[in-house]
């Protein structure tokens, strides 16, 4: 049976790391490359991160590419900074070198290149915003076609977003970091007839990253994705963290987990809820994530990392 293929894009997150973990522990997967795009991190430091995670599972033949798009709403520094302790964390820095090719052309040259020469239609898994996505439709439309389905980490439909109102002042509070970050963006992938699969907040809000499982986790160090992941979570632990790229990820691993609901949605451009993804009848119909089962989950998680 042939593989998918999947290109991926993340924006360097604490998540989006273990997303790229998970991703290449799944044998039925072909990742054509990975894209970082410079949201939620400082680039250098993602780039070079995610290069070490592939040469640290064997896997750099994998191609990385650095996005130069740039958002409307920048995210927190305190966010971002995380992708400078991540590059350096030891694990990850037993070689002296770094074999995993990082590629000349921009991120969004590259995924117009991939999409082109790809054999048949791509999934595209987007734990970051949709802005690389966006740009690189506007630069070849005819990659739309390419595009098997998009796989979002992103968005909030029925439930509050996770922008503070305090620190992004006027906004009220009800778009996801995804979204906000570049809401014409992913305006602009709703224009399309690509098939969308949403991981939103609606879903997130029920998989913390618990104690528990990251105390699991430091049960099974002993194997060196468990290590680098509880690594990347004691990062976070001490806040409301979530599985959002991760659970994402999942569902190209085990899409029998989940149940999904469809939705009539737009993306709202401007004003105070500038970056909501908006429930409205006749909207763009999207597919989202709805229900997992969440005990499952965290033990696929954890059978996973066991290597």
């Amino acid at each position: 049976m042939s593989k998918e293929l999947v290109l991926m894009d993340h924006d360097g997150g604490v998540d989006d790391y273990l997303s790229v973990m998970l991703l290449m522990t799944m044998d039925h997967v072909e990742t054509l490359g990975i894209v970082v795009t410079p949201a939620d991190c400082y680039i250098k430091p993602a780039v070079s991160a995610t290069r070490k995670i592939l040469d640290l599972m064997g896997r750099s033949e994998i191609p990385v590419a650095e996005s130069t798009v740039r958002g409307l709403n920048p995210f927190p520094r305190i966010f971002r900074r995380d992708s400078f302790s991540i590059d350096l964390f030891p694990i990850l820095n037993e070689r002296e070198t770094i074999s995993t090719p990082l590629v000349e052309e921009t991120g969004q040259e590259f995924m117009v290149r991939v999409l082109r020469e790809a054999p048949e239609p791509v999934t595209i898994l987007e734990t970051g915003p949709l802005t690389t996505v966006a740009t690189a439709l506007d630069m070849a439309p005819d990659i739309e076609g390419k595009i098997k389905r998009i796989l979002w980490m992103g968005g909030a439909l029925n439930v509050p977003g996770n922008v503070d109102k305090i620190m992004e002042g006027g906004q009220d509070g009800s778009m996801e970091w995804n979204v906000y970050w570049d809401p014409p963006a992913a305006h602009r992938v709703w224009e399309t007839s690509i098939p969308i699969i949403m991981c939103p907040l609606d879903i997130t809000n029920n998989v913390p990253v618990t104690a528990e499982f990251v105390r699991q986790l430091a049960r099974q160090r002993r194997y060196p994705l468990s290590d680098l992941a509880g690594q990347c979570y004691a990062l976070v632990i001490h806040q409301d963290y979530f599985f959002w790229d991760v659970l994402t990820t999942a569902y190209l691993g085990r899409p029998d987990l989940f149940e999904l609901r469809e939705w009539e949605t737009e993306i709202v451009t401007e004003g105070p809820s500038q970056g909501r993804t908006r429930v409205v009848p006749g909207g763009r119909k999207v597919t989202a994530l709805d229900k997992v089962d969440v005990e499952s989950f965290y033990a696929y998680m954890l059978e996973q990392w066991a290597r």
